[in-house]
């Protein structure tokens, strides 16, 4: 399986959670990781060329930390750019069916904070639902999100691990029926 990750970090040298999650990803040769905001710098998002990489992976990885319960801007501009109208959904909008996506974020908070009722009142799950719902209305298919918690504050070796743990998601064959 081909596996594209699309790491948005606006700070991606200075985050250790998705540093280590990118070191961890350099040791499979199936995995082709993009940071895009290094690619697009001036938010300029050449979308011919983003739909053409989205055709040749089976499975692409959104890994963004969660930035006020939403994904970072550039890439939330990049889906409003690149996932249009008669290409990624709407008549003729079929290129995307299929495809396996996942989202894969950190958070400063705990796990307990992200629960029901906890200090951010909300489940990930729940928070990631936006994006859940522009995968389905692109005729993709949402696979279980990956989170790494407490990632600001976790030490080296937990995020190490965090990182292997990452690694064996994104690369898990789930046994899921597409719509």
């Amino acid at each position: 399986m081909k596996t594209m990750v699309i790491a948005a970090h606006p700070q991606l040298n200075t985050s250790r959670a998705n540093q280590a999650w990118l070191l961890e990803l350099q040791k499979n040769s199936n995995i082709h990781v993009r940071d895009l905001y290094n690619e697009y710098r001036d938010w300029n998002i050449d979308i011919e060329k983003e739909q053409q990489l989205l055709l040749q992976y089976d499975r692409i990885v959104f890994q963004f930390p969660l930035f006020w319960y939403s994904c970072p801007p550039l890439l939330k501009k990049w889906f409003d750019d690149v996932l249009t109208y008669g290409w990624a959904f709407g008549a003729g909008g079929e290129y995307l069916l299929g495809k396996e996506f996942i989202v894969a974020t950190t958070t400063g908070g705990t796990e307990n904070e992200y629960r029901s009722g906890g200090a951010n009142w909300h489940t990930i799950s729940e928070l990631l639902r936006p994006i859940q719902s522009t995968i389905a209305k692109c005729n993709g298919v949402y696979l279980p999100a990956f989170v790494t918690y407490n990632a600001n504050r976790g030490t080296d070796e937990y995020l190490a691990q965090e990182a292997k743990k990452y690694a064996k998601h994104i690369e898990t064959p789930f046994n899921v029926l597409a719509h």
